[in-house]
């Protein structure tokens, strides 16, 4: 039998280590992530927004520092993620920020549904605004809509 936890801090240990292959097998085939940057159905999906963050963010860190451990599913922890944006990182509106070279510390958590060893359901939670704003962007105000 599989322990749940040991599943879930293999993701953790993949995210850190960049490595899209070990990331892949974590998932079942038809896998969903869900996140502020948006909805992954599928393993190629799910590794597609990891590569983002790694492309932008080589050195992309996480740290865990709290884990929900009274349960199985869902398996819960709080995170901190770190790294230097020195490449490409795609915006929700399809454009490119080229390297700024800021540093990033950004808050999160994150819940994994394990099923027969595998993730079935991976839910992020983080402030989009906290990231944008720590590399240098900024809420700006659309044009109103007509009425």
């Amino acid at each position: 039998m599989v322990d749940n936890w040991e599943v879930k801090r293999e993701l953790a240990d993949a995210i850190n280590d960049h490595d899209v292959h070990r990331m892949l097998d974590l998932f079942t085939e038809n896998a969903v992530f869900v996140s502020p940057v948006g909805l992954a159905e599928g393993r190629d999906e799910i590794v597609w927004i990891f590569e983002q963050f790694f492309k932008g963010f080589p050195d992309l860190r996480l740290t865990v520092w709290y884990e929900a451990t009274g349960t199985d599913n869902p398996l819960v922890v709080e995170w901190t993620g770190t790294g230097t944006h020195t490449g490409p990182f795609l915006l929700p509106d399809g454009q490119v920020l080229e390297a700024t070279g800021r540093r990033i510390a950004l808050r999160g958590t994150c819940a994994s549904f394990v099923e027969n060893g595998k993730i079935a359901t991976h839910r992020e939670y983080f402030d989009q605004l906290e990231l944008y704003t720590q590399l240098g962007l900024h809420l700006s105000r659309d044009d109103p809509a007509p009425v």
